[in-house]
Parts: structure tokens; C-alpha cells; sequence
């Protein structure tokens, strides 16, 4: 899958207060481009954790729920647009199907 984008994913773990998210987004980043998703399905197999919402939208859980990645898939031609990165209490003030 192609990532849009990953500088998101790095802003936010170099930030000084989301430091020890780095390993979390890394390894869900490097899992994401090496996957080759056709549908939610198969997202769901390989992260069961995974929330399938609508509008394209998957939220993942990093650090162990400690923090929520919002993507949107467009499945036919391959790219994962990212939507949010943040805490749980940040994730609780979005409309993640309008993110």
C-alpha cells in the first residue's frame, strides 16, 4: 500500500509528548505499506483491533490503545490517505468519518 502521508505519522512522534508512540507508528507503517488490502476484510484479519467505520475509514489502535491512527483506503488503487494521529482523548473530539 502506499502511505500519504508519512511526515503526519513522524511530526507527531517526534513531538515531545508523543515520543513513545515511535515503535507503535513505525511498525504500523512499514506492516501498511508492505500490505496489499483489496477490502476491510482484510484489514480486519490482519489487525483485529481494528475499527472498519464508514466512509472508508479504519481506525487502528497504537501503543496499546494509548493512541488512535484514523486512515482513509481507497482499496482499488492502493494508498492509505492518513487522516488523524492522536490521543484518545483527541480521537474523542473528531467525526472520524468527516477527519
Amino acid at each position: 500500500m502506499r502511505i500519504i502521508s508519512r511526515k503526519v505519522l513522524k511530526d507527531f512522534y517526534e513531538n515531545s509528548s508523543y515520543k513513545d508512540s515511535k515503535s507503535g507508528i513505525e511498525s504500523w507503517y512499514f506492516e501498511a505499506k508492505n500490505a496489499s488490502w483489496n477490502n476491510s476484510a482484510e484489514v480486519k484479519s490482519q489487525y483485529r483491533s481494528a475499527s472498519i467505520v464508514g466512509n472508508d475509514r479504519v481506525v487502528f489502535n497504537i501503543c496499546g490503545n494509548k493512541y488512535r491512527l484514523v486512515v482513509k483506503i481507497n482499496y482499488s488503487i492502493g494508498i492509505v490517505f492518513i487522516r488523524f494521529i492522536g490521543t484518545h482523548k483527541q480521537y474523542d473530539k473528531i467525526n472520524v468519518n468527516e477527519v
